[in-house]
């Protein structure tokens, strides 16, 4: 009596086990990029009710960060400023620019700017701003170079692999207290140099970042 099937069939079920293996890889690792928050958050742009140029304002006049954001320092959050911390300029300076007519029409109507947030972390993740300033993280470390963004995108993940990175080993993300919101200062060339001066600093502010749960999940 004839086979009615042919020979090759008997290795079917070993081709469907090796190919479902492969693709259950391939969807594993595709969903862990493709969904990661380098994929999804890094370059993440949002349109703002008015063109605000951080270029301009950090970057050409030179700014400090601490002008508009000015609870960054004692505070877990930067704040978003008052219309009326843009009016301290924009009173006398360009107020009949078209572009700011939303901002002068926010100060007399005492309604405030509706400002798209860049940098937004899940509620179940606790971060706290004052901690890494006053600790000697700079603003560039997790803003990236906002003084050259004509409008501010999102630079780093935020991701609690890249935060716990940093937690294990701060000393590349620390510098000088008072180069905290320079953002075109540099770690020295020789990489030892700067290690020690870290290590000094570690010593000397008591930084300890926690690796544990409760450390940002409260």
């Amino acid at each position: 009596m004839a086979q009615i099937f042919p020979t090759w069939i008997n290795k079917l079920p070993l081709a469907v086990v090796v190919g479902g293996g492969f693709f259950s890889v391939a969807a594993v690792g595709g969903a862990w990029y493709f969904f990661s928050p380098e994929y999804t958050d890094v370059g993440y742009q949002p349109v703002q009710p008015v063109a605000y140029s951080h270029k301009v304002h950090a970057g050409d006049l030179g700014i400090d960060c601490r002008y508009c954001h000015i609870s960054v320092e004692n505070s877990a959050v930067a704040n978003v400023p008052p219309t009326s911390t843009c009016m301290n300029c924009h009173s006398l300076a360009l107020r009949d620019s078209p572009k700011l007519a939303p901002v002068v029409a926010s100060s007399t109507s005492k309604r405030r700017m509706r400002w798209v947030r860049v940098h937004q972390l899940p509620d179940y993740a606790f971060f706290n701003h004052s901690a890494h300033v006053n600790k000697g993280v700079g603003c560039v470390t997790c803003h990236g170079r906002v003084d050259q963004m004509e409008e501010v995108y999102q630079v780093e993940p935020l991701s609690m692999s890249w935060c716990l990175e940093c937690h294990r080993d701060p000393a590349f993300n620390l510098r000088p207290l008072d180069q905290v919101t320079n953002m075109s200062w540099q770690p020295p060339r020789d990489p030892e140099q700067h290690r020690t001066f870290a290590q000094q600093a570690m010593t000397e502010r008591q930084i300890q970042p926690p690796e544990d749960c409760s450390g940002c999940h409260r």
